[in-house]
């Protein structure tokens, strides 16, 4: 009894995270352009979503920002946390506070605050301003995630290292980038999947000339949800599901 009331309990819980995508996914294939109601099974949508060049251009805008923002925000995080962790210097508390602080601040402060710096600046809204905003929104997340990597180190493993010749390079490239590549990983799928999906900081920071999808999806759906943008959200989460399955295959190879 026992044993079954877990398994309902788990099985709500499955049902509530992902009974929505399901659904998503099935009206994909629903022959219906505006109905709920399910008029046959077809794959039309998806073929309209290829000859959709707007639509593509923006999910190829979307995905170059995600890959590039969350590849920088690592190496930004990384290193941060990795200073956080083995140095002690002043204003260290203050430098880690402040991590926590960009994580907790609400998108739309950050993307207001983001908006009126790069005026000021005379920047031209787009590519290079949308990307240095989700970087600034995932380097927090990429350095909380490391650090908490970092913590489990033993020291005494880089303290050897260096009594025995190595240069502070050679320590984090061979030593410190091994161990924490399980936390590299997570840091970087969290910060792709941060920026894929960011509305608020994006609509402040990108131009007409650069659109994303969220950006493209939020005014299509406004005149009503389309099957073209079901069949779009399915395939974003095959290519959400097939990066988290490498990770797991490197990881497990790497184990």
């Amino acid at each position: 009894m026992n044993k079954f009331i877990k398994a309902a309990y788990a099985g709500l819980v499955y049902i509530f995270l992902y009974l929505p995508l399901v659904v998503m996914a099935a009206y994909s294939f629903n022959a219906s352009k505006y109905s709920l109601s399910w008029k046959g099974f077809t794959f039309k949508w998806y073929g309209i979503l290829l000859s959709n060049t707007a639509l593509l251009d923006a999910a190829i805008h979307s995905l170059t920002i995600a890959i590039t923002s969350a590849t920088v925000a690592c190496l930004i995080g990384t290193l941060a946390a990795f200073m956080l962790q083995q140095y002690r210097f002043k204003g260290r508390k203050a430098v880690f506070g402040s991590l926590f602080i960009m994580m907790m601040t609400p998108d739309i402060v950050i993307g207001i605050s983001l908006l009126v710096m790069f005026l000021a600046a005379g920047m031209a809204l787009g590519f290079w301003t949308l990307l240095m905003a989700h970087v600034t929104l995932c380097v927090p997340f990429v350095a909380a995630t490391v650090y908490s990597r970092f913590r489990g180190f033993d020291n005494s493993i880089i303290e050897a290292a260096k009594d025995l010749g190595a240069s502070e390079y050679q320590v984090f490239r061979h030593i410190v980038l091994p161990m924490a590549m399980p936390g590299l990983i997570a840091g970087w799928l969290l910060s792709f999947t941060l920026s894929l999906d960011d509305v608020i900081i994006s609509f402040f920071t990108t131009g007409p000339t650069y659109e994303v999808l969220p950006l493209r999806i939020y005014s299509m759906v406004r005149l009503g949800i389309k099957p073209d943008v079901n069949a779009l959200s399915v395939l974003m989460i095959i290519i959400t599901v097939v990066a988290v399955t490498m990770s797991r295959r490197l990881l497990k190879e790497k184990k």
